[in-house]
């Protein structure tokens, strides 16, 4: 009897490392499926420290690119159960004291925009000194290293450029004109530069004062209308490519209407025929991956680029990748 008790307690043990194993394969199985719908539904998916990034960009008022990243990055805050703080301002010395200011809060970590980066650099070494990790995105990649910043991630303005360039190259442009609607925004004049050096043709730059549409407007249409042989005009910003081509009409004028940058109005225009391509820099992934790679550093000491930037960009965009990219730019993701 003694024996046969032995082997039912033997028996019994067994049914009870399988039945925990089992349930703990289950556990671990529910645990992984609520973490992801969690995610799915913009719920924290992890259980690390509320830590608080704050987002200070060089952006205007009503500006769709700027949605797009501050979506982006919001989106990975959830996830990351990280509180997101985000403000703007396209004046340097403005943004740089809402820098000085997410220090005075002590937020754990900053992602900045370096588009001004002279008004900039005494901030982000106020940032440094306070211990709090930076990651600058979109613009300043020259800069960002030397600023003490962990990494930059964007499109590389220069190479973005010259890739405009050699589009205009193939479509057989003579001559064009590369519309900068922010004076002082270094990622801009980079961008145009790198233009005038592939570009086979003659390419000028203009000037315009981004913040009122109408003067943007009737810049574009004055310049086409004293030269008809302007055959491309290349914006730097989504937001100014439907002017151009408002522009275009005023004036009579047969030029293609190209834009740095991609929104739902772009991609309209671009299987419509009224705008020739975009470049796309993905500014969604670039709000999403600054906030994983902060959460990611603070959490594992994780650090991406090895002191290169982390390109998000360019990708030509044209009338056909456009229809493909429709169901992304309709959700305001591309």
């Amino acid at each position: 009897m003694a024996r046969f008790r032995t082997r039912a307690g033997i028996a019994l043990a067994g049914a009870l490392t399988v039945s925990l194993a089992g349930c703990s394969a289950t556990g671990g199985k529910r645990a992984e499926d609520a973490r992801e719908a969690a995610a799915a539904q913009g719920r924290a998916a992890v259980n690390t420290p509320r830590w608080t990034f704050a987002m200070i960009t060089h952006s205007g008022d009503g500006d769709t690119f700027w949605d797009i990243v501050q979506s982006g990055a919001e989106q990975a805050a959830r996830k990351d159960n990280v509180d997101f703080l985000y403000s703007h301002d396209d004046e340097g010395q403005q943004q740089a004291q809402l820098v000085d200011a997410a220090v005075d809060k002590k937020v754990d970590a900053i992602i900045v925009t370096l588009a001004k980066p002279d008004a900039m650099k005494a901030a982000l070494g106020r940032a440094a000194k306070a211990g709090i990790p930076v990651i600058t995105v979109n613009s300043g990649s020259a800069e960002s290293k030397a600023f003490g910043a962990l990494a930059h991630i964007g499109q590389d303005e220069a190479i973005a450029g010259r890739a405009v360039g050699e589009e205009l190259n193939e479509r057989g442009r003579r001559k064009a004109v590369c519309v900068l609607h922010e004076q002082g925004n270094v990622g801009h004049e980079q961008r145009c530069a790198g233009v005038a050096k592939t570009f086979a043709g003659h390419v000028e730059n203009l000037y315009v004062n981004g913040a009122n549409m109408p003067d943007v407007q009737s810049a574009i249409e004055a310049k086409l209308q004293a030269d008809p042989s302007i055959d491309a005009v290349v914006t730097l910003g989504a937001p100014y490519a439907d002017t151009a081509v408002q522009a275009r009409r005023g004036a009579g004028s047969k030029a293609e209407i190209d834009t740095f940058d991609l929104n739902a109005k772009v991609a309209a225009g671009l299987r419509k025929g009224d705008l020739g391509f975009a470049v796309d820099q993905q500014p969604y992934l670039q709000g999403y991956q600054a906030v994983d790679l902060l959460w990611l550093y603070k959490y594992n000491g994780d650090v991406l680029g090895g002191g290169a930037p982390v390109l998000t960009g360019p990708q030509i965009v044209t009338k056909d990748q456009a229809a493909a990219l429709a169901a992304y730019t309709e959700r305001g993701t591309r």
